[in-house]
């Protein structure tokens, strides 16, 4: 199933829409395009509706807020809405400041998601209505582990069931979940923490994904997941030892370009819960 999802993005090469931060921007754009898809950039409130008309996909990250780009995240996510277009929530670091938590919260009472994308203490947060991160990273006291497994699903589906957006929470284990059925998977590296940016890279290819395969949003979802846990395993083992965290985050890059839908379906590890 991973490969066709997969196959779908090189095939349509799908036009997605980011409003994200401009400390990652360049990075999204260029998985977007090692992936398959095709990337447009734009947060101005006189052209985000327009943009997002023309795009088949909308990704919305909220990492380096400010008052200029809040209401054209919203306006661009209800015309995604209008349109009927897949939409992506990224709520990075909600709970670390009441000007991002208010903000996540808000565009969720106004618009309707199809994924919502972030660590455990993000979606805890958003759940919750408060709670904390450590700045954009989950907090060691949230920290999915074989032990909290079971609790974490069952937290991430009852949220899936409030919202109606597919969840996926990331961290050692990553969990991606609809209301009733739950993928635990265990691609990945530790080392991928070290570098700023792969949860909003991977935020922006779940959008290439879902909007490629809109029939099946749950499993185009678990496959971009497991494909870029996949790559970060790849390029690690590229790594010399003079090669550092700037190496590797290319070498990821990379890997995305490379990978084959082949190498997906057979390097894919995970269970359903």
């Amino acid at each position: 199933m991973f490969r066709e999802m997969l196959e779908q993005v090189r095939q349509t090469t799908p036009l997605i829409h980011n409003i994200t931060n401009y400390v990652t921007v360049n990075d999204c754009a260029n998985i977007l395009l090692a992936c398959g898809g095709s990337p447009i950039m734009a947060d101005d409130i006189g052209e985000v509706e327009e943009i997002t008309s023309i795009c088949g996909g909308l990704n919305i990250n909220i990492g380096t807020l400010n008052q200029r780009t809040i209401p054209a995240m919203l306006a661009a996510g209800r015309k995604a809405n209008e349109l009927g277009h897949p939409v992506v929530l990224d709520p990075v670091g909600a709970g670390a400041s009441a000007l991002r938590t208010d903000t996540a919260l808000k565009l969720l009472e106004e618009v309707d998601f199809s994924v919502i994308r972030g660590n455990i203490s993000e979606m805890k947060t958003l759940a919750l209505g408060s709670g904390k991160t450590k700045g954009v990273d989950a907090d060691v006291a949230d920290s999915v582990t074989e032990d909290t497994l079971d609790q974490a699903v069952a937290f991430a589906k009852e949220f899936s069931k409030k919202t109606g957006a597919v969840i996926a929470i990331t961290g050692a284990i990553d969990i991606v979940t609809d209301a009733k059925k739950a993928y635990c998977i265990r691609n990945g590296h530790a080392d991928m923490s070290k570098i700023t940016g792969t949860g909003c890279q991977l935020s922006a290819m779940t959008a290439a994904y879902i909007t490629a395969n809109p029939d099946h949003v749950l499993e185009a979802v678990a496959a971009a997941v497991c494909a870029m846990g996949l790559c970060g395993e790849k390029a690690r083992l590229r790594m010399s030892g003079l090669d550092g965290n700037s190496s590797y985050r290319n070498y990821i890059i990379d890997a995305v370009y490379n990978l084959t839908p082949e190498e997906l379906e057979r390097g894919a590890r995970y269970e359903v819960r």
